[in-house]
């Protein structure tokens, strides 16, 4: 039968996720497969089976609002960073599109009544009653850390729905990372809104790595702490992120070599 809304929230709610709650999801529309109405026929059925009282999040990341001293895929010439620092635009949570995300999530970026968190870098956007407080105040220097959407969605005891995608795109693995003691530091850069116009400004923040991630994941699997199912072609994972940081956490200090 073809996919629908209907059907693909019948199939989320099956695999147990919960009316009401804050539900950040990661995704693949490829995965998923032909829908009846694409990603915005995606984005309905989540809606669908959060119910009005629930929140969806999704990650709207800008990475290529950095410094290009950095770039690897691909870098370019060092002649050019300086002509890049000084006319990239500056983001603006309203306008600026979401890179690498997937288009299940730059559809909810442009939901009606989405609110988007004001990180040049690493920017969520949420639909439903609790969304300005996950995305509010999501401070420069704690990207991805209990100041950020990931720690709002902490706080609020939400959920993660991996869709069509594996732990190496689970965002909130580093929420982890931050809770580690002394974590390693580094230098990031963004061209962000200042009186006027737009200003390239630099911060210290923990310096993040997905490298390991899907070894966490594995083992955070293994322990049944994920519900897994198929939601259309796409196999899923849904867990409670309270429960996958707090093992991550302790995996990490075990497993990641000091740097």
């Amino acid at each position: 039968m073809p996919r629908t809304r209907e059907r693909l929230g019948e199939k989320l709610t099956s695999l147990g996720v919960r009316r009401g709650s804050v539900l950040l999801v990661h995704s693949s529309l490829k995965a998923v497969g032909w829908v009846c109405g694409g990603p915005v026929a995606v984005v309905q059925a989540l809606l669908d089976a959060l119910g009005p009282d629930g929140t969806l999040v999704v990650p709207t990341h800008t990475p290529d609002n950095s410094d290009p001293a950095g770039w690897q895929h691909p870098p370019v010439p060092e002649s050019w960073w300086p002509v890049i620092r000084a006319h990239t635009p500056a983001f603006d949570p309203a306008v600026t599109p979401s890179q690498w995300m997937g288009v299940i999530a730059e559809t909810a970026r442009t939901w009606p009544g989405a609110r988007r968190s004001d990180h040049p870098q690493v920017s969520f956007a949420a639909i439903g009653p609790a969304a300005e407080a996950v995305v509010a105040d999501h401070k420069l220097d704690d990207m991805l850390g209990e100041r950020s959407p990931l720690g709002a969605v902490n706080q609020l005891d939400g959920d993660v729905l991996l869709l069509g995608v594996g732990h190496g795109r689970n965002t909130s693995l580093h929420l982890a990372e931050y809770r580690l003691p002394k974590p390693p530091r580094r230098w990031e850069a963004a061209s962000v809104r200042a009186p006027g116009g737009r200003t390239w400004t630099r911060w210290q923040d923990v310096d993040t790595s997905e490298d390991d991630f899907d070894q966490v994941g594995a083992a955070f699997d293994a322990t049944g702490g994920a519900w897994t199912g198929r939601v259309g072609a796409a196999d899923c994972r849904l867990m409670r992120q309270r429960a996958l940081v707090d093992f991550a956490v302790d995996w990490l200090a075990t497993h990641r070599q000091p740097a």
